[in-house]
């Protein structure tokens, strides 16, 4: 199924987020994760999202034990490349190359993410067979 980042609210990304780091979660382990001081609209509002999720196929429902369980059906990679690319698109054009650069340009990055930057760079610049050998 096609999905646009857009249909991740805020609320339902730190559900997915839940997921990621549980692997799977019950509604409950998502409620106690998600409002901690509890409520009782807590449960019946994190089941919507959570149904919300799989209709918009971002999360998968395992109905084959006792109690029902959701996974994410999609990884935070796959959700930090959209989002970046939404941004690239509202602010730059669409360019990722002037998203970068006005990233790279700040004076956030600190000493180990620019080394960090400069070793992704470097093993691009590898031909593509060798990229797979690290440390051959």
């Amino acid at each position: 199924m096609a999905w646009r980042v857009r249909d991740v609210t805020e609320t339902e990304l730190a559900i997915l987020e839940i997921l990621w780091e549980l692997g799977s979660a019950t509604v409950r382990q998502v409620v106690d994760r998600l409002y901690p001081g509890g409520g009782p609209s807590a449960p019946p509002t994190v089941q919507k999202l959570m149904t919300r999720l799989e209709a918009k196929g971002f999360v998968t429902r395992d109905r084959s034990g006792g109690v029902q369980t959701f996974a994410a059906a999609v990884d935070r990679g796959a959700i930090i490349s959209a989002r970046l690319r939404s941004v690239a698109e509202e602010l730059c054009d669409g360019s990722l190359t002037s998203l970068l650069t006005h990233l790279v340009q700040t004076d956030s990055l600190s000493k180990s993410d620019r080394k960090a930057l400069r070793a992704l760079v470097n093993e691009w610049d590898q031909p593509e067979g060798s990229r797979d050998k690290k440390g051959s």
